[in-house]
């Protein structure tokens, strides 16, 4: 057996709903499934979101709010007053700030841009800069991506005369700021037929508003805002996203063009994780470590000198990034597991002094991604008596609902369910960290707390073409509520299996099933080589792709994890004595039965281990052998020996046979009954005969083993047809006439040729069937499986 990493969930496959796309798209039954778990269910629906030139963009002036906004910026340009773009310091604050200033700039206003610094000033607008922009004679502030939550901002405003224009997409508070408007799919009584848009989007609209037109000039910078936002890759946002992607292979931006050359983005068509991976993360960086300010220019410039240069500086913001996060995950990993263990905590709340604040969103994916708790990570400045935060969450917990609760002790938090950010005072943290976990406790379940897979489609292995992942790629982008699809495959069986990589830490595998074969690559899953037996029947799940090589074109699969549903042997019968102790130790210590049946077999093996258990001390093992790894260091005194072990201890996940022994009887003489046949004549015509002297003579004139000679002396013996005086054999008056298998040394010899030939010297294939004989069948490893699959 070998247990997935994640509890593993299969959508349940409507066969009506998907046969009717196949009849009237001309799509495969496995993109038909997809497309109706998706919610995707008519043809016409289905028709849309696969060609996405029969899609249109939404009427921006839908958005409640836009008709005055867009009024009062008209006035503005038309008057010459000073406009303030206030925006956010992330990707999609920076992507919402170009877009608004490529907008602006076409329209011919008198603006400028301002991203406050996260680490002076925190997330949003704010009294001091809102009073320094009215100094500075700007009459109108037009928020991108934030501001939503600003309502004493809105009020400092309105008091010193500012108007203040929000253009935001989180999640709308109980109070709204008292704003000239508001342009939020999310403000009540809005009536937007897609609530989904991230903040570059709702830029992207009051844009067209303004133009009067779809400035699709400006797709190329709405897409990084949108993927690397993680909004739902559905309805406008799909559209902006696809669209989006061939814009930017083709951008002459001379500043996303570097960015994509910092970012190793060749020709290859651009796909979603080249920006969620690839350039979102470079973006994110500036506004992380220091000022968001490059990020904008980097957009928005149009100097190839300036752009190569500022490429260059936000990559190594990137590089600086990243090696913080490492340390102050390390750091956050120490506290979790020495003073907030994860199981006495439903949520984890850890806090340090002097954490980087704009990386500390990173470290709290990290987290949940280790402990699979929702968790909230926060920076304390101590001389403020400030935490900073930003929170993660798992499925089941709404993370901005939770946090709504504590709204007397969180006086700027906003968010989604699955994020959030917050200030509050460090004092509070603790009846935080208590409420938190209390409400936890009222909506999670223990099960809710190990890792959860979606998996799409379950499929086999002859279901899988290069057609099928074509029109499977034609769903593309892929993001959230559009994820790259998940492909579950059961009961196959592996041609190959091999570490591969300089480090031997990936894994190529090569699937068979109903005649047809699949290559999967497991990326970092080089460890599971050694975990999986090469006959068992496997449960993979993972994405397909299409590998190009050398002039081959075939399906793949990369994997993310792997599951056997049955018990597993590991031959080890050929293992030299000289790495076994070494092969040994590989495997868990907490999961392993060392089991040895003979008092001999720990110093033949010359093992050093202190946990070795002799097989007839198991008696009162607790739990017996449920979810242990079995070792069978030695052969059994008797086949039921082995068997009653199995029959009372129960099913192991795993079996390792060493089966050692010090001699092999199978390679000793076993005399047949015509050699004993022979021998008794030959006593009964001399009466005596002296083994010790002549015994030696007999064997060699016979073509036998001394021992040959021996044994069949030591059996006549125990059957009471001679006796033996000094190696002087005598034959015994009318003896009583019993079997050979009277003898208990003949038994022993039976049984011992018999264990030798069923346990030592048999195939791996007659093992495995002996273990299946004897192995009960375990119910609640049948109901892990289908809780698991």
């Amino acid at each position: 057996m070998l247990r997935p990493k994640a509890r593993w969930k299969i959508q349940e496959q409507d066969e009506h709903k998907a046969g009717r796309l196949v009849s009237e798209l001309g799509v495969d039954e496995l993109v038909a499934q997809l497309l109706v778990n998706r919610g995707i269910e008519t043809p016409e629906a289905a028709r849309t979101f696969l060609y996405t030139k029969e899609m249109t963009y939404h009427d921006p002036y839908l958005l409640k709010g836009m008709d005055k906004a867009v009024a009062r910026i008209k006035e503005a340009i038309a008057n010459q007053e000073k406009i303030l773009i206030f925006g956010d310091y992330d990707a999609d604050g920076v992507s919402s700030t170009s877009v608004m200033i490529y907008t602006l700039n076409e329209l011919g206003a008198v603006f400028d841009y301002y991203i406050p610094n996260r680490f002076t000033e925190g997330y949003g607008p704010n009294e001091p800069a809102l009073r320094r922009a009215k100094e500075e004679g700007y009459s109108l502030v037009v928020t991108v991506d934030t501001g939503i939550s600003a309502v004493h901002e809105a009020n400092v405003a309105k008091e010193i005369d500012l108007d203040f224009i929000v253009t935001d997409h989180h999640e709308a508070p109980p109070v709204l700021p008292e704003a000239y408007a508001i342009v939020n799919p999310k403000q009540p009584d809005c009536t937007y037929p897609f609530k989904g848009l991230a903040g570059v989007g709702v830029a992207f609209k009051v844009s067209q508003a303004l133009l009067g037109r779809i400035p699709k000039e400006l797709l190329d910078i709405v897409v990084i805002g949108t993927i690397a936002d993680l909004v739902p890759l559905i309805d406008e946002n799909r559209l902006m996203a696809k669209e989006g992607l061939k814009a930017l292979e083709s951008t002459s931006k001379p500043g996303l063009r570097a960015l994509m050359k910092v970012c190793g983005i060749g020709q290859d068509a651009l796909t979603g994780d080249h920006v969620g991976f690839g350039i979102g993360p470079r973006i994110n960086a500036a506004g992380r470590l220091d000022s968001a300010d490059p990020a904008v220019e980097l957009m928005i410039t149009n100097d190839s000198n300036e752009a190569e240069h500022l490429a260059a500086e936000i990559d190594s913001f990137n590089k600086q990034r990243q090696s913080i996060v490492n340390t102050i995950t390390e750091e956050a990993v120490e506290v979790v597991e020495s003073k907030y263990p994860p199981d006495e905590n439903d949520v984890l709340i850890i806090a340090g002094a002097g954490w980087n604040a704009g990386v500390i969103g990173i470290v709290a994916s990290r987290l949940v991604e280790r402990f699979y708790r929702p968790t909230i990570v926060l920076s304390i400045d101590e001389e403020k008596g400030l935490a900073k935060g930003s929170a993660r969450s798992i499925e089941g917990f709404d993370m901005f609902k939770e946090l709504s609760k504590s709204r007397d002790i969180l006086p700027h938090f906003g968010g989604h369910p699955m994020a959030a950010g917050l200030t509050m005072k460090e004092s509070d943290l603790n009846l935080l960290r208590e409420r938190l976990n209390n409400q936890a406790k009222e909506v999670l379940t223990e099960e809710d707390f190990k890792p959860l897979t979606k998996i799409d489609l379950s499929t086999t292995v002859d279901r899988i073409s290069l057609t099928v992942i074509k029109q499977l790629e034609a769903l593309a982008p892929f993001g959230v509520n559009n994820p790259t699809p998940k492909v579950m495959l059961e009961g196959v069986h592996i041609d190959q299996m091999r570490r591969i990589g300089s480090e031997s830490n990936h894994l190529k595998m090569s699937f068979v099933q109903n005649g047809a074969s699949l290559d999967g690559i497991g990326f970092h899953l080089g460890h599971l080589h050694d975990e999986i037996s090469q006959t068992a029947k496997l449960s993979a799940i993972g994405t397909l792709s299409i590998n190009e090589w050398n002039g081959h074109v075939k399906p793949q699969m990369m994997l993310e994890d792997l599951a056997v549903k049955e018990w597993q042997l590991f031959d080890w019968r050929s293992i030299k004595q000289k790495r076994l102790e070494d092969r040994l130790m590989e495997i868990p210590i907490d999961d392993r039965v060392l089991i040895f049946f003979k008092e001999s077999t720990k110093e033949e093996l010359g093992l050093q281990l202190d946990d070795l258990r002799k097989a007839s001390d198991l008696t009162e093992m607790s739990g017996g052998f449920e979810g242990k790894y079995v070792v069978l260091l030695d052969v059994p005194n008797t086949r039921e020996e082995l068997s009653l072990l199995f029959k009372e201890q129960g099913t192991p996940s795993r079996i390792y046979t060493i089966f050692h022994q010090q001699d092999d009887s199978f390679f000793t003489t076993n005399p047949n009954r015509d050699q004993f046949k022979w021998f008794y004549a030959f006593l009964l015509k001399r009466k005596t005969f002296d083994v010790k002297k002549h015994g030696t003579d007999l064997a060699k004139h016979k073509g036998w083993s001394r021992h040959t000679i021996d044994f069949m002396s030591q059996v006549f013996l125990e059957l009471g047809f001679v006796t033996i005086d000094n190696g002087v054999l005598s034959l015994s008056d009318a003896p009583e006439k019993k079997a050979l298998d009277a003898s208990i040394t003949y038994q022993r010899k039976q049984e011992q040729a018999q264990i030798e030939n069923q346990f030592v010297y048999s195939s791996y294939e007659e093992l495995k069937q002996w273990f299946n004989r004897v192995i009960p069948r375990n119910e609640i490893d049948e109901r892990q499986i289908k809780e698991t699959v």
